[in-house]
């Protein structure tokens, strides 16, 4: 077994999903600075390649690579032709890759249901499925699967979204404990508000995107190139758990000591907003 003081996050051959913008950018970036190589993946293949493209002006290898992770096939073939992309075995994978979808229980439709789960869900569990036994077998290495505070805050109004990260936080936590003593560490990032292009380019009733996108501006505590760079510091120690802005950590304080009352005040305030 690998000690955690081995860097997992330096000079490692990645694999980043969603990489094209957002967190999934600022995770491909911020690895290549500390000396890795990475597959820029994402539906959007050209936000992909210019993510890939920052990275090989700074002097790194990099990769941009259409993936629809919700497809079984799509992250199959990824997985299959990252080790002769990166001329090394995947020592990294970055289950990224996710759109926001919102609206109350019986207004989402079923049709929005599938599309969040097929890709916030399903697309972290193909992208544990194909590259966690390749990780297992080095004895060394990471997996980093990005979830949410939605995936324990339950905020109203956010239930597609909510269910979606709460599987990628069980499924983190059971992975965690599964890859205990193989030297492969394992975190789950949950951030609260990132500006990112999420709201943007989700889905939810017209007010409530309004109110999500300037929420994701005007109370976000830090940005995506900070979570990134938490995140991998938190993966080299060995931590589950990657909480990096304070209001998403008394969150899950309040809600660990007192689920019933937490609960309740998240109701009563919802009921305040929403008039």
């Amino acid at each position: 077994m690998k000690s955690h003081k081995t860097l997992v996050s330096h000079s490692s051959a990645a694999v980043v999903t969603g990489a094209g913008s957002g967190i999934g950018r600022s995770f491909a970036l911020e690895i290549a600075k500390r000396g890795g190589s990475v597959i820029c993946a994402d539906i959007r293949v050209e936000r992909a390649e210019e993510t890939a493209e920052m990275i090989r002006r700074s002097g790194r290898m990099a990769h941009a690579v259409a993936c629809d992770v919700g497809e079984a096939e799509h992250v199959r073939e990824l997985s299959e032709r990252a080790p002769e992309l990166l001329e090394r075995p995947v020592t990294l994978i970055v289950n990224n890759a996710g759109i926001g979808i919102g609206g109350p229980i019986g207004e989402v439709s079923l049709e929005d249901w599938k599309a969040c789960l097929h890709v916030n869900l399903w697309g972290v569990i193909h992208g544990c499925h194909y590259f966690v036994p390749q990780i297992k077998a080095l004895g060394y290495g990471g997996v980093i699967n990005v979830a949410s505070a939605a995936g324990f805050a339950a905020a109203p109004e956010m239930t597609t979204y909510n269910v979606t990260k709460a599987g990628v936080l069980s499924l983190t936590e059971t992975l965690y404990a599964e890859l205990a003593g193989t030297g492969v560490s394992v975190t789950a990032l949950c951030p609260t508000f990132v500006p990112t292009n999420i709201v943007r380019d989700g889905k939810m009733p017209e007010n409530r995107k309004e109110f999500a996108g300037k929420a994701m501006t005007r109370f976000a505590l830090t940005n995506s190139d900070t979570v990134a760079k938490k995140t991998l510091d938190a993966l080299d120690k060995g931590r589950l758990y990657m909480l990096p802005q304070i209001d998403g950590r008394i969150a899950w304080l309040f809600k660990r000591a007192t689920p019933s009352l937490y609960a309740k005040a998240l109701g009563e305030t919802y009921r305040l907003i929403a008039g």
